[in-house]
């Protein structure tokens, strides 16, 4: 029940909101350009810290024809180095789930990338193939940021809007895959033009995205807190909220069937962007011979449509529930996941094309991730009680999936890329008919 609370009323013990809130003080509306704590502030830094982790993980994506030419990289430590990426973060996304359910969100999001940043910084070190891919499996815990920012934002807003507050959060977030590829050939260009060789330059250039996840640690930490109604510790300390975790919570996500359809589900809309974010660079590279600026600027065309792709998925969720209940999110979902999967065979049926690429390429970016912002329209009505955790295994069937997608389809099997992209595809359109068997008779 939405309450009578208006904009800046103060409220018992002297909080003043500055949305409408309802009974949980849970704001009810969004309003993306206010950065007003506490559901605002919260909402921008755990954008602004999964965007964080996306630019560091893929980071070293947009300059891989200068890294694999300076290590002396081949095509199968490429692939490593992209699988590893990913499974980096597969485990670390359950352990968060655990982790923000017990100990808040704000500490999950400041955990995570301030122990990752040393990483980014370390793999200017690297001087072989087995240095570069360790190096990209611990920036890619980083990617557990996602399960905090989603939580985060799931103790911030109102079940009438945390459709659009996920999916906004997430979108802004995954566009730092994209940006990447802006950023990071910039970057070197500009160290290249001052006088260093390319050998040092793509090194110096990760220190850009490393202290960028140093900035927001301590903005994160300084600036926000766990809940409307303050932090985790001194609402457990004042017995204002009850003691979490233990096998309670693991037992209402692992015995919940929602939670496994939506995690292999995942691994095939997610999975699926971070398997395009990893190859992709190198493809506009190869395929249709650019040079290296260029195809990063057309790569990242596909990370930057999360700007609105993302989070117009959480708005279709949001709007469909209002129309037609839980069955219309996930119906929505099912058919956009499914023409995701169809575009992205369609992308490798004109690979003979840079025109035709680039049109299916926006078609597909936008399917593919309004259905990870449809996704997690449905996630936060699995289990109330075990949210954090559920989000874990679900964004962890991301990773999963992504790392599958990429050894199977891009790495030991020998399929040219083009026959890998229509392969993901197929594979997409199959295991999206899982969403199918789902019923929610409490929604």
């Amino acid at each position: 029940m939405v309450s009578n609370v208006k904009e800046g009323l103060e409220m018992p013990g002297g909080t003043i909101f500055k949305l409408p809130v309802d009974t949980e003080h849970k704001a009810t509306i969004m309003r993306p350009w206010y950065f007003a704590r506490p559901h605002m502030s919260a909402f921008h830094l755990s954008w602004l810290a999964f965007f964080a982790a996306f630019v560091s993980t893929f980071a070293p994506a947009a300059l891989l024809p200068v890294i694999r030419d300076n290590l002396d990289l081949t095509k199968t430590d490429l692939g490593n180095a992209g699988i590893a990426a990913v499974c980096g973060a597969i485990a670390a996304r359950v352990g968060m789930g655990s982790f923000v359910d017990t100990y808040g969100p704000r500490f999950g999001i400041g955990l995570c990338i301030g122990l990752t940043a040393p990483a980014v910084y370390c793999i200017a070190l690297c001087s072989n193939a087995a240095g570069f891919i360790i190096s990209r499996l611990f920036i890619g815990f980083s990617l557990a940021t996602f399960v905090a920012c989603q939580f985060w934002c799931t103790s911030m807003f109102n079940t009438k809007v945390v459709g659009t507050a996920n999916a906004l959060a997430a979108g802004w977030g995954n566009m730092g895959g994209g940006f990447t590829g802006f950023l990071m050939p910039l970057v070197f260009d500009g160290i290249v033009h001052a006088g260093s060789p390319g050998f040092q330059a793509w090194r110096w250039a990760f220190f850009v995205p490393a202290s960028f996840q140093v900035l927001l640690t301590i903005c994160t930490m300084a600036l926000a807190q766990d809940l409307p109604d303050g932090n985790y510790a001194a609402l457990k300390k004042s017995g204002a909220m009850a003691k979490g975790g233990g096998w309670n919570t693991w037992k209402a996500a692992l015995f919940n069937y929602r939670t496994w359809v939506m995690t292999l589900c995942y691994g095939y809309c997610f999975g699926v962007e971070l398997t395009v974010d990893n190859v992709l660079p190198q493809y506009m590279y190869d395929q249709f011979h650019l040079d290296l600026h260029i195809a990063g600027v057309l790569a990242a065309i596909f990370g930057m449509m999360n700007l609105f792709s993302r989070p117009s998925g959480g708005w279709i969720s949001d709007f469909m529930s209002r129309k037609f209940g839980m069955r219309g999110r996930i119906w929505a979902l099912w058919t956009t996941q499914t023409l995701g999967g169809l575009f992205c065979l369609l992308m490798g049926l004109t690979s003979n094309s840079l025109g035709a690429t680039m049109a299916i390429l926006v078609i597909f970016s936008i399917f593919c991730q309004q259905s990870c912002g449809l996704a997690f329209g449905v996630v936060p009505f699995i289990s109330k009680r075990s949210t954090g955790l559920v989000s874990g295994f679900v964004g962890s069937g991301g990773n999963v999936g992504g790392a599958i997608t990429q050894a199977i389809f891009f790495t030991y099997t020998g399929l040219s890329t083009p026959q890998g992209f229509q392969w993901m595809g197929v594979m997409t359109m199959a295991v999206t008919t899982f969403y199918l068997t789902m019923y929610f008779p409490m929604w």
